[in-house]
């Protein structure tokens, strides 16, 4: 099937970096950029091993590269340990007394903890695991709060060996099951319970569902922090509490060497059916990778106060709250609960009560905070905010326009990211001080990144043509392989290009005269309309651009004359209403963003209150497809936040 993408948005304007922040920046000019990054491009091992230098290494590597498609190793003889490069080599400088971690609870509660005292925390809570027979190449769950015990286990976990695989706090119980069955965990790290929007979430007991009735059998400890306070069951022989377990160790473990293809971590893919996908992410390579990322691309200095708002049940917790802001001696910020909790101006209180210099957060939740109006961002000082960042999905012009006015107050650059679980590290972003921006494009690679638009053949597309992306060279933070199933691994993301030895990504993209790169969604995303192939995000971002909306997904519909037929999920900003004319002016609205041709009936424009959504903020796209087409919803809703809503669309006046 041709993947063209044959109609596409158009976006003119063009943001550059304010001279002053250029002036200061690490990379400084486009044309700094252009000449880094060709010279990364002919010689990538040789780029990348100068990042991997910047790590404290026990054992130096003999070879950067072993490549044998779909298969790599990277810094191959050498040895490190990940904990010991977030927490270790900063104690010996003015570091060692700097807040590494600023945390709030929902409940407002706080605490800070600075390199020495999170070392301290990690170096005994390894002794804990160790005490608990926990060995190098174990795989743990950790199905925390986002709470700084959270961060511990995983640095613990990487001090001694052990694999983690964090499990999101949204999660059931069959998730968890599903996972230590595929892993074979022999540990669950957890909490009584967590807080969200006032209410606990029942940690414990969702995993002692997971594990009643003989279900996922491998797992032999249960380590409990008591977080919440509730109720909970105590098994004897399984359940320990993680505050008692601290009183029997003391802060004396140094860190082991591990190999740099060491397993770090595995972290599931959230698939709504099916198998869940364990990415496997090894030691030298992923921390490579995410420092020379964090180090870049946030422009990061020792005073920043920085914000990535992803809970550690997603790869951008991993990498950008947890390993590459710490591997840069970074100060990070966690908030535990909901953005709106208890009023929608949470955020923006936490950024200026804390002085946060670097906001990293998802365009679903600045949709979100569109919606909820400018009165709450109004209500407190922004200004020592500097750089802004967007992760998760392609984010719509006017969001990004919202977001540089209204958040950033007109001169903050800002970095729109895209990488996925599978790549580990950001692949394609602006650097924030040489890069001109086009609202809703992510723009250029990361240096070492061979990234490129490609039709069904494999060849280069030609501008504005759009094709499936790829990336031709292998990198460090790649996934090395899908957790006991490396057939799949191959079939999933090596196959449609198995002779190139090229990663398919997935995603459907375009490039623009500029080379700048725009993701119009995942490839099973593109609309099939009459012959012509639409990329959703763009439709989306049409609708976004009117002054009435705050949110819209949009998704296909058989159709006997079209094959598929574009429908609209939209909801309005506070104060607007549905109405004919307003279906009528959005309709208008694509015809002239992108063309006649994705201009949906004025029926199939569908006025929602809310869309289905995960804890994580991620729409449920699947369910509005089911439920456009008519159908029944299948599949797994267990992450769905308000169930209720699928009750409201299925119901809802059309």
């Amino acid at each position: 099937m041709n993947q063209n993408i044959e109609s596409h948005l158009i976006e003119n304007r063009v943001f550059k970096p304010a001279k002053s922040f250029a002036k200061r920046a690490r990379i400084s000019s486009p044309a700094e950029y252009e000449e880094l990054y060709k010279a990364s491009i002919r010689n990538p091992e040789k780029f990348w091993a100068g990042e991997a230098k910047e790590l404290l290494w026990h054992k130096r590597w003999k070879t950067v590269l072993d490549w044998k498609p779909p298969f790599a190793k990277w810094f191959v003889g050498g040895t490190l340990n990940a904990s010991e490069n977030c927490l270790d080599r900063h104690l010996d400088s003015p570091r060692k007394n700097k807040a590494a971690i600023i945390w709030e609870g929902e409940p407002g509660d706080q605490r800070v903890l600075t390199y020495h005292q999170l070392h301290r925390e990690v170096c005994r809570f390894s002794n804990v695991l160790k005490r608990n027979g926990l060995k190098k190449g174990d795989r743990v769950i950790v199905y925390m709060p986002l709470i700084p015990e959270a961060v511990i286990a995983m640095l613990a976990c990487a001090r001694i060996g052990a694999v983690h695989s964090v499990v999101f706090g949204g999660f059931s119980a069959e998730a968890i099951r599903d996972r230590v069955n595929d892993c074979g965990a022999t540990m669950i790290i957890t909490a009584d319970g967590g807080y969200r929007r006032g209410a606990i979430i029942p940690l414990k007991q969702n995993v002692d569902h997971a594990l009643q009735g003989g279900n996922a059998k491998s797992v032999g400890r249960v380590i409990v922090f008591r977080r919440a306070h509730n109720e909970i069951h105590i098994e004897e022989g399984r359940d320990v509490w993680w505050h008692r377990e601290m009183e029997y160790v003391d802060a004396n473990c140094p860190p082991e060497e591990f190999d740099s293809e060491h397993p770090l971590f595995i972290l599931y893919t959230s698939g709504s059916t099916g198998k869940p996908k364990g990415i496997l992410h090894t030691t030298g390579g992923y921390l490579t990778g995410v420092s020379a990322t964090s180090k870049y691309i946030f422009d990061l200095r020792d005073d920043d106060i920085y914000w990535c708002t992803a809970d550690v049940g997603w790869i951008t917790g991993h990498s950008y709250l947890v390993y590459g802001p710490l591997a840069n001696g970074a100060t990070t910020v966690m908030y535990e609960g909901a953005p709106n909790w208890p009023e929608p101006d949470r955020f923006w209180k936490i950024i200026a009560q804390f002085g946060v210099t670097i906001l990293y957060t998802a365009p679903t939740a600045i949709r979100a905070f569109i919606k909820w109006g400018n009165e709450y961002p109004a209500r407190h000082d922004l200004s020592t905010l500097r750089l802004l960042g967007t992760v998760g999905e392609p984010i719509n012009p006017e969001a990004w326009m919202w977001y540089h006015k209204v958040i950033g107050g007109g001169r903050c650059p800002i970095v729109d990211t895209w990488w996925q679980t599978e790549t580990g590290a950001i692949m394609i972003s602006p650097l924030p001080g040489a890069t001109p921006c086009k609202p809703g494009t992510a723009t250029r690679p990361f240096f070492g990144i061979d990234a490129v638009v490609v039709d069904e053949a494999g060849h280069e597309c030609d501008v504005d043509e759009g094709g499936k992306l790829v990336i031709r060279k292998p990198w460090p933070s790649m996934l090395r392989t899908i957790y006991g199933d490396k057939e799949r691994f191959k079939k999933q993301y090596w196959s449609d290009f198995k002779s190139q030895g090229w990663y398919t990504t997935g995603d459907g993209a375009r490039r623009d005269k500029d080379g700048n790169f725009w993701i119009v969604g995942r490839i099973d995303d593109v609309l099939n309309v009459a012959g012509h192939r639409l990329g959703t995000s763009e439709i989306e971002s049409a609708l976004v651009s009117h002054e009435a909306v705050a949110e819209a997904a949009v998704v296909g519909r058989p159709d006997e004359i079209k094959g598929q037929a574009v429908v609209a999920f939209v909801t309005l900003k506070e104060g607007q209403e549905g109405s004919p004319t307003l279906r009528k002016a959005l309709c208008s609205q694509i015809s002239h963003a992108i063309g006649p041709i994705a201009r949906p009936e004025e029926k199939d424009i569908r006025f929602a209150e809310a869309l289905p959504k995960t804890r994580s903020g991620k729409i449920m796209r699947r369910l509005l497809k089911e439920i456009a087409s008519g159908t029944e919803v299948r599949g797994d809703t267990t992450t769905l936040e308000d169930f209720s809503i699928l009750t409201r669309l299925r119901h809802m006046d059309e």
